[in-house]
C-alpha cells in the first residue's frame, strides 16, 4: 500500500517556540476600568484647579454661559490628557498603561515592536471608530483569533501578556 505525502508545513517553527499569549476581552475590561478611575481623579483635581463646577448650572453663581465655556475648556483639556496618558504610556519602554501594567499586558506592533508615539496615537483615535458603531469595534476582542478590536486592526497593534 502507497502512502500518501503529508502537504508541506510552510510554518516549520516548534510548536511553543515563539507562543505568545494575548490579552482577551475580560482582562483588557478590568485594566481600562483602573485607567478610567486614574483617569477621574485626574479629571476631578483639574476641575478644582480649573474652577469648573460639576454640579448643575442652577446650583453655581457662575451665569450659564461661563459654566458652558468652562465645561466645554475642562472637555478638551479631558481629552488632551486622555490622549497623552495613552499614546505616551502604551510608547514607552513599558508599553502599556498603568491598568495594563497591573495585569501584565503590553501593546506592540503586529511585528511584536515598541510603539512609537504616532502609531500609539493613531491606536487611541482608532478607537472612535471602535466606539461609535455601537462598541461593536471593542467586543470584537472576545471574538477574532488574536484577540484585536477593531482599533487594533485599524492601528496593526497587539495586546499581549508580558508576562
Amino acid at each position: 500500500m502507497t502512502q500518501i505525502p503529508q502537504p508541506p508545513v510552510w510554518d516549520a517553527r516548534p510548536p511553543d517556540a515563539l507562543a505568545v499569549g494575548y490579552g482577551g476581552f475580560w482582562i483588557r475590561v478590568v485594566a481600562y476600568i483602573v485607567d478610567g478611575i486614574l483617569l477621574n481623579i485626574v479629571f476631578g483635581v483639574l476641575s478644582v484647579v480649573m474652577g469648573v463646577s460639576l454640579m448643575p448650572t442652577r446650583f453655581s453663581n457662575m451665569d450659564s454661559v461661563d459654566a458652558l465655556t468652562s465645561m466645554g475648556q475642562l472637555q478638551l483639556v479631558s481629552l488632551v490628557v486622555t490622549w497623552l496618558y495613552f499614546a505616551l504610556l502604551e510608547s514607552s519602554a513599558r508599553g502599556a498603561t498603568v491598568g495594563k501594567m497591573i495585569f501584565g499586558l503590553r501593546v506592540v506592533t503586529d511585528q511584536g515592536n515598541r510603539l512609537s508615539f504616532l502609531h500609539a496615537t493613531g491606536r487611541f483615535f482608532a478607537k472612535f471608530i471602535s466606539a461609535i458603531i455601537l462598541c461593536i469595534g471593542f467586543i470584537m476582542v472576545a471574538f477574532t483569533d488574536r484577540k484585536r478590536g477593531l482599533h487594533d486592526i485599524i492601528a496593526s497593534t497587539l495586546v499581549i501578556k508580558a508576562r
